[in-house]
């Protein structure tokens, strides 16, 4: 594992994704300032200045895909709040990888698959976390309510702790990830929901699907039940 420290990048997942050549397995990507950092479905990811976490990992797990790789994003989060829960907190996740602090967002996850052709080289995983903000910069995020660890603890966290934290907690169990893929963290992850047995409207790019969370499945995909009594299986989407 080699950590690659920069000052100031457009991204990560993109400075990752551009030099994924250079970089060996299980390199990771940590940037003191982003200048373009982006979420999900192609969102901004909001800057709220030094003291926050930005940081991509570069995984090579194999030579060909294999259909586990979207779930990292969900084992991510489950990560995620294990790290957050060692500092008192209790974390929830929002599907499929949105990490919440008393339902005020704290972190993002975005993961891309790098392909050359139809060769497979490789996963960027990236993932944002409020760590260091002012309260009237979260409160000015548009369209979502957020928080960030500060402001939770009310006290400044040490951004290379956390981050480090992290790391270790990712790779801890990363290797049974790989063999078992969801099952692994199923539990887990549905331990920390925040969704299920909710109303729910679920934004999939352009459409929006309505019903009631009934349940996760070994895929990591929502089940929701709609007023037709018919399940709907979304593999992808944004919870309204």
């Amino acid at each position: 594992m080699k950590i690659i420290e920069l000052e100031e990048v457009d991204s990560t997942n993109s400075y990752a994704k551009s030099n994924i050549e250079d970089f060996a397995d299980r390199t990771i990507i940590h940037a003191q300032k982003q200048t373009a950092g982006r979420g999900r479905l192609n969102r901004a990811w909001v800057d709220l200045g030094n003291g926050n976490l930005f940081l991509s990992f570069v995984l090579k797990p194999s030579n060909e895909f294999s259909e586990i790789y979207p779930n990292i994003t969900q084992y991510l989060s489950v990560v995620m709040c294990k790290v957050l829960e060692n500092y008192g907190l209790k974390p929830q996740i929002k599907w499929p990888n949105d990490v919440l602090i008393d339902g005020k967002k704290i972190s993002g996850i975005l993961s891309e698959t790098v392909m050359q052709g139809s060769k497979f080289k490789g996963l960027i995983v990236g993932i944002g976390v409020n760590l260091n903000a002012k309260k009237q910069d979260v409160d000015s995020i548009p369209n979502k309510i957020a928080t960030a660890l500060n402001i939770e603890l009310n006290k400044n966290i040490d951004l290379k702790t956390f981050r480090d934290e992290l790391i270790k907690e990712f790779f801890k169990n990363y290797d049974q990830f790989l063999e078992n893929g969801f099952q692994l963290i199923k539990k887990d992850y549905i331990d920390r929901n925040c969704f299920l047995n909710k109303e729910l409207q679920v934004q999939i790019f352009d459409k929006v699907e309505k019903g009631i969370a009934k349940s996760i499945n070994d895929n990591g995909e929502l089940i929701l039940l709609d007023n037709n009594n018919k399940d709907i299986v979304l593999t992808i989407g944004d919870i309204l």
